[in-house]
């Protein structure tokens, strides 16, 4: 595998370039207890759904094995995440503040997550990425169109490298992330990527 910095996050599991993170918790639990862990510094994550906690959390842990320049205004990286389930889970927390006409209470909070672009949004804006950022929702995990996709960022000369992969979140106890630091340099085309990316999920 060519990829040198990737992360995998399930509801039970932890893995950051192949070594599994010890945690107590499990599900939405355990995002909480890494962040306490292994971040800890960036108090708004605690008003994020479940589909952003997941995202920052896994791009943190990318990031900081990455072991780069943090926080430095940055134009040349990309991010570009995927999923099926879109914001659903924000959008179902939302839907049951206004459902009910005689107890209906809209909540600011709530609605700011119901796109599932505020993921990126908020990865690029920890981490002042001023490159391209993109959220797509596919029928399904496709691999080689996520692969094609990512390519297609280095389409853009300025682009030297691309946070990308999976960020999906169907509620609080299922959700999986599977996201990686793609170089330019690694001159990868489809379908060695597909073949990393692929080698990642057995994780």
């Amino acid at each position: 595998m060519s990829l040198s910095n990737w992360i995998r996050i399930r509801p039970d599991k932890v893995v950051v370039d192949g070594v599994e993170l010890q945690h107590d918790e499990n599900g939405f639990a355990m995002l909480t207890e890494i962040y306490h862990k292994h971040i800890g510094d960036y108090p708004k994550f605690f008003k994020m759904d479940v589909t952003c906690k997941l995202g920052f959390v896994a791009t943190e842990l990318l990031l900081q094995k990455e072991n780069a320049s943090r926080f430095v205004p940055c134009e040349d990286r990309v991010v570009i995440l995927f999923n099926r389930s879109g914001s659903l889970n924000a959008d179902t927390h939302y839907q049951a503040t206004i459902q009910d006409k005689d107890n209906y209470f809209p909540s600011p909070a709530a609605f700011v997550y119901t796109l599932p672009n505020i993921v990126t949004g908020e990865i690029a804006i920890r981490n002042k990425y001023y490159g391209e950022t993109s959220f797509i929702v596919l029928e399904r995990f496709d691999v080689n169109v996520m692969a094609r996709q990512i390519l297609c960022g280095f389409q853009n000369p300025e682009t030297t490298s691309i946070i990308g992969g999976w960020n999906n979140c169907d509620d609080e106890s299922h959700f999986d992330a599977l996201l990686f630091i793609l170089s330019k340099s690694h001159d990868y085309t489809e379908e060695t990527l597909a073949k990393d990316i692929l080698e990642i999920i057995n994780y």
